[in-house]
């Protein structure tokens, strides 16, 4: 009677923890706004407090000058502008107070006066919204996976049905299924799961990087009226043994929960003194209807997490995690599922590698199965080589591509040369002269590691950059 109990407990205690995190969040998300209403109703009031102030003096000027309304109706029609429009203002000034209030809260856009430029000139290209956000989100694509691959999992020769054999079930259930053409791991049952390891309770070193693809459905504006999107949030917990004081690693010091429904990202986490901490985030940019890559880099402390290779946490000061596992939350059944994970050590800097061995081998830049389409989350690997060659200007490589002995070797060897030269037009792209690279394909020729491994494939199919 009690073994028949527990489940039902175990479930009943996920439960209301959800209910209360979702609690405590939704009050948080509430007396946030409530502020963010004071803020507009006081910048809304001093606007129009200014200009009402305005249009009163030029209303007395107009009395003895005889000037028409004519201005008056133009400042009129500046002041309901849209939101998202510049406001332009005369040579007369708001109160010092007022303009820092507009510039802290930005409700305005930017705040300029029309004296400070031509009359008829625009301002550059680099500073409207679209190319502020595309430098913002570039600059936000600094993702570099680790260079010592020690668990990857891209799911080949499992057999579906089957639960996946290099995984263990914590709770629920998991099986191998085909989606969009590949294996996936389906989850099942609130299922939560944590990769085999030699020692499963601590086997996250202090630098580490994880990867994993996860599925979202199609969206449909139909689905923000009904509520039907079939939704599944992902979970992904990492614990350590609270700083070596408990001797099981059962302390949970990172808990997020990606749900693309409310199209919010949950992130509680504890610092390295143990304080609990919200860094939960509203509006995320999910791209639905296929799959998303996420990846979490932590370095001693420091932790960031990415969503198709665009940074959306920043975190300084992290307790270092030991051990994950990867799950399910709220969500409707046979929506869950995830392929592609890999866990690798470390990010040695690429000046330091070549000089050592006259190259660097790049696991960061990732293609599309069998094509050689770069993935986005290559940005910041390929970032990190246009600055090293512009820091380096006498620079010169040889972008070399290889495979594993997955297919043919001809097949192998027409890929490996297509990757290479994609490399080295995205490069090109990227502001470095064609000049400085060459593109060679070598297919399945010189691994590194042994083919029938999953890590030893893993680390054959790379990018090699050999100094010229």
């Amino acid at each position: 009677m009690i073994l028949g109990l527990a489940p039902a407990t175990s479930q009943a205690q996920s439960i209301l923890h959800r209910l209360e995190r979702a609690a405590r969040s939704a009050a948080e998300r509430t007396a946030e706004r409530k502020v963010e209403e004071k803020v507009e109703e006081g910048v809304s009031k001093a606007i129009d407090k200014a200009f009402e102030e305005k249009e009163n003096e030029e209303e007395s000027k107009a009395e003895t000058t005889g000037k028409t309304d004519k201005d008056k109706n133009s400042r009129s029609a500046s002041r309901k502008a849209s939101e998202n429009q510049d406001l332009e203002y005369d040579d007369w000034d708001l109160e010092d107070e007022d303009k820092d209030m507009i510039k802290r809260t930005g409700q305005t856009g930017s705040y300029r006066r029309t004296s400070d430029s031509p009359a008829g000139s625009q301002a550059p290209a680099s500073a409207s919204p679209q190319n502020r956000r595309a430098e913002m989100e570039w600059a936000k694509s600094d993702f570099v996976p680790g260079d010592v691959i020690f668990f990857e999992d891209n799911l080949a020769g499992e057999k579906l049905g089957e639960f996946p054999s290099r995984w263990d079930v914590i709770e629920g259930n998991a099986e191998i299924v085909r989606l969009d053409g590949e294996n996936a791991i389906m989850l099942l049952n609130d299922a939560r799961i944590a990769p085999f390891m030699s020692d499963q309770q601590r086997y996250l070193p202090e630098d580490f990087t994880l990867e994993f693809d996860f599925y979202l459905a199609p969206w449909e504006e139909a689905f923000e009226e009904t509520g039907e999107y079939p939704y599944s949030d992902y979970i992904l917990n990492m614990y350590n043994d609270y700083g070596g004081e408990w001797d099981t690693v059962t302390m949970q010091v990172m808990e997020m929960t990606m749900d693309p429904r409310a199209k919010n990202l949950l992130f509680f986490y504890y610092s390295g003194s143990y304080d609990h901490r919200d860094a939960s985030l509203e509006s995320v940019d999910y791209h639905y209807g296929g799959w998303m890559h996420v990846a979490v880099s932590f370095n001693k402390r420091a932790l960031k997490v990415y969503l198709d290779g665009l940074r959306v946490i920043n975190l300084p000061n992290v307790a270092a995690p030991q051990r994950f596992e990867i799950g399910q939350g709220w969500g409707i059944e046979n929506t869950w599922y995830i392929r592609n994970i890999r866990l690798a050590k470390g990010a040695v800097p690429l000046y330091d590698r070549m000089m050592q061995d006259g190259k660097f081998i790049s696991y960061g830049i990732t293609f599309d199965v069998a094509k050689s389409v770069i993935k986005p989350e290559s940005a910041g690997e390929l970032n990190r080589i246009v600055q090293l060659m512009k820091e380096n200007p006498s620079l010169r490589f040889s972008v070399e591509g290889h495979t594993d002995a997955t297919g043919s070797a001809s097949s192998n060897q027409t890929l490996s040369e297509a990757r290479a030269e994609a490399v080295v037009a995205r490069l090109v792209e990227m502001g470095i002269d064609r000049s400085r690279l060459s593109a060679k394909g070598l297919g399945q020729n010189n691994p590194i590691a042994d083919n029938s491994t999953d890590e030893g494939r893993a680390k054959n199919r790379r990018v090699e950059f050999v100094k010229l």
